[in-house]
Protein backbone atom coordinates (compact mmCIF):
# COMPACT_ATOMS: atom_id res chain seq x y z
CA UNK A 1 0.00 0.00 0.00
CA UNK A 2 1.26 3.50 -0.85
CA UNK A 3 0.53 4.87 2.34
CA UNK A 4 2.35 2.59 4.23
CA UNK A 5 5.96 2.98 2.06
CA UNK A 6 5.66 6.91 2.13
CA UNK A 7 5.29 5.98 6.10
CA UNK A 8 8.20 3.89 6.02
CA UNK A 9 10.39 7.04 3.72
CA UNK A 10 8.92 9.36 6.54
CA UNK A 11 10.93 7.21 9.44
CA UNK A 12 14.17 6.47 7.70
CA UNK A 13 14.04 10.20 6.20
CA UNK A 14 13.65 11.14 10.14
CA UNK A 15 16.80 9.16 11.19
CA UNK A 16 19.28 11.18 9.23
CA UNK A 17 21.56 12.93 10.56
CA UNK A 18 21.70 16.46 11.27
CA UNK A 19 24.36 17.88 8.54
CA UNK A 20 24.30 14.89 6.61
CA UNK A 21 22.43 13.95 3.13
CA UNK A 22 21.01 10.45 1.77
CA UNK A 23 19.43 10.23 -1.13
CA UNK A 24 16.19 8.81 -2.84
CA UNK A 25 17.47 6.34 -4.38
CA UNK A 26 19.84 4.64 -0.75
CA UNK A 27 16.42 5.32 1.17
CA UNK A 28 14.67 2.62 -1.80
CA UNK A 29 17.07 0.19 -1.69
CA UNK A 30 17.07 0.19 2.36
CA UNK A 31 13.43 -0.17 2.38
CA UNK A 32 13.81 -3.32 -0.46
CA UNK A 33 12.57 -1.55 -3.16
CA UNK A 34 15.48 -0.04 -5.32
CA UNK A 35 14.04 1.04 -8.46
CA UNK A 36 11.62 3.05 -6.68
CA UNK A 37 13.59 6.43 -6.10
CA UNK A 38 11.16 8.08 -7.85
CA UNK A 39 8.00 6.98 -5.39
CA UNK A 40 10.33 7.78 -2.39
CA UNK A 41 10.38 11.77 -4.17
CA UNK A 42 7.06 11.61 -4.12
CA UNK A 43 6.60 10.28 -0.45
CA UNK A 44 8.71 13.56 0.56
CA UNK A 45 6.91 16.34 -1.74
CA UNK A 46 3.93 14.79 0.03
CA UNK A 47 5.70 14.81 3.92
CA UNK A 48 4.59 18.52 4.69
CA UNK A 49 0.88 16.89 4.89
CA UNK A 50 2.16 14.71 8.21
CA UNK A 51 2.02 17.71 10.93
CA UNK A 52 5.47 16.50 11.88
CA UNK A 53 9.07 17.48 10.83
CA UNK A 54 10.56 15.28 8.47
CA UNK A 55 13.78 16.61 7.16
CA UNK A 56 13.59 16.22 3.35
CA UNK A 57 15.90 18.89 2.64
CA UNK A 58 18.77 16.08 3.55
CA UNK A 59 17.58 14.18 0.58
CA UNK A 60 19.51 14.62 -2.42
CA UNK A 61 19.74 12.67 -5.86
CA UNK A 62 22.31 10.26 -6.21
CA UNK A 63 24.90 13.22 -7.48
CA UNK A 64 24.41 14.71 -4.69
CA UNK A 65 22.40 17.62 -6.52
CA UNK A 66 19.10 19.49 -5.05
CA UNK A 67 17.01 17.77 -7.63
CA UNK A 68 13.64 18.56 -5.22
CA UNK A 69 14.30 22.30 -4.44
CA UNK A 70 11.42 23.33 -6.59
CA UNK A 71 8.98 21.61 -3.51
CA UNK A 72 10.12 23.98 -0.62
CA UNK A 73 8.21 26.68 -1.05
CA UNK A 74 11.24 29.10 -2.97
CA UNK A 75 14.19 28.17 -5.05
CA UNK A 76 16.60 28.69 -2.55
CA UNK A 77 15.22 27.56 0.23
CA UNK A 78 16.52 24.09 0.41
CA UNK A 79 19.83 24.75 -0.02
CA UNK A 80 19.28 27.88 3.07
CA UNK A 81 17.97 24.44 5.18
CA UNK A 82 21.15 22.48 4.18
CA UNK A 83 23.59 25.43 4.93
CA UNK A 84 21.98 25.75 8.19
CA UNK A 85 23.30 22.57 9.11
CA UNK A 86 26.72 23.75 7.82
CA UNK A 87 26.54 21.82 4.66
CA UNK A 88 27.96 23.74 1.71
CA UNK A 89 25.87 23.65 -1.51
CA UNK A 90 27.65 25.24 -4.77
CA UNK A 91 25.55 25.29 -7.73
CA UNK A 92 22.96 23.20 -6.59
CA UNK A 93 25.01 20.37 -5.71
CA UNK A 94 26.17 19.33 -2.14
CA UNK A 95 29.93 19.91 -1.82
CA UNK A 96 32.04 17.05 -0.32
CA UNK A 97 28.87 14.74 -1.34
CA UNK A 98 30.99 11.65 -1.06
CA UNK A 99 32.12 12.61 2.50
CA UNK A 100 28.33 13.75 4.05
CA UNK A 101 26.19 10.79 2.01
CA UNK A 102 24.34 8.89 5.45
CA UNK A 103 23.48 5.37 4.02
CA UNK A 104 20.29 4.04 6.04
CA UNK A 105 21.80 0.06 4.81
CA UNK A 106 25.43 0.43 6.38
CA UNK A 107 23.88 2.33 9.38
CA UNK A 108 19.96 1.67 10.58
Amino acid sequence: MKNDFFLQVYEVTKLVPYGRVTSYGAIARYLGSAQSSRMVGYALNNCHSTGEFIPAHRVVNRNGLLTGKHHFGGPTVMQQLLENEGIKVKDDQVVDFNKLFWDPSESI
